[in-house]
C-alpha cells in the first residue's frame, strides 16, 4: 500500500480541492518538507489549471504579466511560505502532550473533521506493538525518525498504510521522533497483548 500511486494520489486530491481539513493540512505539510513531492504537486497544479482553462463554462480574466509582477503577492520577500503545523498547531515545544504509554505521546487537533489528526511524539528507541488498521493510516515524519518491517522513514517521509499491513514502528534510537497521523479507523493489535490492547482501544474510543 505504502507505494508511489497511493502518495501521488494524496498529493493530486490535495491539488484538485477534494481533501478535508484534516488530510489537507497533512498534505500541504507534506509538499512543504518534501521537495519532490512538492515537484508533482506543482505539476498537478499545472494540469488541473490547464483543465479548468478548457472548460467552456468557465471564462477566466486574461492576465498580462506586469498584473503578476506589480502584485504584491509574488513578492517572494513577502510570500513566505507558512509551515502548516507551526501555523496550525503553533511551536511544538510548546504542545501540551497527552502520555499514552512510557515514551509515547499524542496531541490531537481539535478540527472539524470525520478524520482525526494527531501529532504523535516517540522518545528514542520506543516502539508501537505489531498493529495494522481498519482503515488508512498516514504518518508523516515532522522531526527525527522511525524504522518498522518496511524501511526507515526520515523527516519529510511519509507512509500510508491499509487494512492489509501490519508493522511495528521503532523510533530512532538516537533522536525519537515526531510525526504528524491520521488514522481513519481504530488500530487492531496483534500479538501477546493484543486482546488486552484492542479492549483498551474500544474503551477510549467512547472518551474521544
Amino acid at each position: 500500500m505504502n507505494g508511489t500511486v497511493v502518495k501521488n494520489q494524496l498529493i493530486f486530491d490535495f491539488a484538485s480541492g477534494a481533501l478535508g481539513p484534516a488530510k489537507s493540512i497533512l498534505a500541504s505539510t507534506y509538499l512543504q518538507l518534501n521537495a519532490n513531492a512538492s515537484k508533482i504537486g506543482g505539476i498537478f497544479e499545472n494540469m488541473l489549471g490547464e483543465n479548468l482553462m478548457n472548460n467552456e463554462n468557465i471564462n477566466p480574466t486574461k492576465l498580462k504579466y506586469t498584473d503578476c509582477i506589480n502584485n504584491p503577492n509574488s513578492n517572494p520577500t513577502t510570500n513566505k511560505i507558512k509551515d502548516p503545523v507551526n501555523s496550525y498547531f503553533g511551536d511544538l515545544s510548546n504542545i501540551k502532550w497527552k502520555q499514552i504509554y512510557k515514551g509515547f505521546k499524542e496531541y490531537t487537533a481539535s478540527i472539524d473533521d470525520k478524520d482525526e489528526l494527531k501529532l504523535i511524539k516517540m522518545d528514542p528507541g520506543v516502539s508501537v506493538p505489531i498493529h495494522s488498521h481498519g482503515g488508512k493510516e498516514y504518518i508523516l515524519v515532522l522531526e527525527g525518525s522511525f524504522c518498522d518491517e518496511y524501511g526507515e522513514y526520515f523527516k519529510g517521509d511519509i507512509q500510508i498504510n491499509d487494512q492489509k499491513t501490519k508493522h511495528t514502528p521503532i523510533a530512532s534510537k538516537e533522536s525519537g521522533c515526531v510525526c504528524l497521523s491520521i488514522t481513519e479507523k481504530d488500530v487492531i493489535f496483534f500479538g501477546k497483548y493484543g486482546s488486552f490492547l484492542n479492549l483498551f482501544t474500544f474503551i477510549r474510543s467512547f472518551f474521544k
